[in-house]
């Protein structure tokens, strides 16, 4: 498909009707190189099954439920797919890398340039730290449905890859003295707060406290665009990273 100067566009369809995927759909309209060929959501995700015109490029930022309308239609038409969409279970997450070997994909909960560098940095600084306590904490709007956030366990992955500690999801009650190998996990709902991320490790004496900010969608928005022209620059198939897409 091309415009009114014979530009080659990439045609998309979005999966989400949200805020999100409004804010996208101007995003790519603005961009000048994609064409919208429809909007989709869970309401109506079951029209991918093949009613649904064959694209280039879909963009998932819809609702868990979708998933199995969305890997059905990439699977038969082989288009790259960016998903942006939380709550999977572990079984959604492991269809979707799979999917990896037959298109290109990427999932990521969360598609800002800083968090992707907040993940880096708590990494680091949780081999550097060694045995200090470790908290995380995120705040989001009232209106968010997940606790905790997908961004939040991108960074509990983050410091404890190996998945060595328990994980206390708040405390309540008497909980007694806390214990070496735990990460409390802490969700605060309220306002319009577009997300914040904290990242607390705790010494002898001493906190280091790495953290992210967003004012606006818009940062999600604009990297989940940048991240589908750098997912179809990329030749092989394969289940990529934001992080492999943007810094490597």
């Amino acid at each position: 498909m091309t415009n009114a100067n014979n530009v080659e566009l990439t045609s998309v369809i979005l999966v989400g009707g949200g805020r999100m995927g409004q804010l996208i759909a101007q995003k790519l309209d603005a961009d000048g190189g994609f064409a919208a060929e429809g909007i989709y959501d869970v309401t109506n995700a079951d029209e991918l099954d093949g009613r649904a015109p064959v694209v280039d490029l879909v963009i998932d930022f819809s609702n868990k439920d979708a998933l199995p309308h969305v890997l059905a239609y990439v699977e038969r038409t082989g288009a790259a797919l960016v998903s942006g969409t939380t709550g999977f279970s572990d079984e959604g997450l492991s269809e979707l890398r799979a999917l990896g070997e037959k298109t290109r994909v990427i999932h990521s909960a969360n598609y800002s340039l800083g968090i992707a560098a907040l993940k880096r940095a708590a990494a680091q600084a949780a081999l550097a730290l060694g045995e200090w306590d470790c908290e995380i904490v995120e705040t989001h709007h009232n209106q968010k449905a997940d606790a905790p956030s997908g961004t939040a366990i991108l960074l509990l992955d983050a410091v404890d890859p190996d998945h060595a500690c328990e994980v206390a999801y708040g405390r309540e009650g008497f909980v007694g003295a806390r214990p070496a190998k735990q990460i409390g996990m802490h969700s605060l709902r309220g306002g319009t707060e577009a997300g914040t991320h904290e990242v607390h490790f705790f010494g002898a004496d001493e906190e280091v406290c790495l953290t992210h900010r967003a004012t606006s969608r818009q940062i999600f928005v604009n990297g989940a665009v940048a991240a589908a022209k750098r997912l179809l620059e990329r030749e092989e198939n394969g289940f990529y990273t934001f992080e492999q897409l943007m810094f490597e």
